[in-house]
């Protein structure tokens, strides 16, 4: 099995942690040697381990920011 390799190019920010300390955070992420996209998932508070989460191209992004825009929320 390939070794599994990321990197965090670069930290954008963190949500609320959950009851354990995790948190959601916000990154630019390269996952296996492939350019960077942002990512958006939960983090042990040592940031060594991770759970399941979501990658978006800047285009994907900005489509997401667009769709959110239009939310009204309380």
């Amino acid at each position: 099995m390939a070794e599994f390799k990321y990197e965090i190019t670069e930290h954008y920010g963190d949500l609320p942690q959950n009851a354990n300390g995790w948190a959601k955070q916000l990154n630019k992420i390269s996952w296996m040697e492939r350019p960077a996209k942002y990512d958006l998932r939960e983090w042990s508070p040592d940031g060594t381990k991770m759970n399941k989460g979501v990658s978006f191209t800047d285009e994907e992004l900005k489509a997401l920011r667009d769709l959110l825009n239009t939310l009204k929320l309380d």
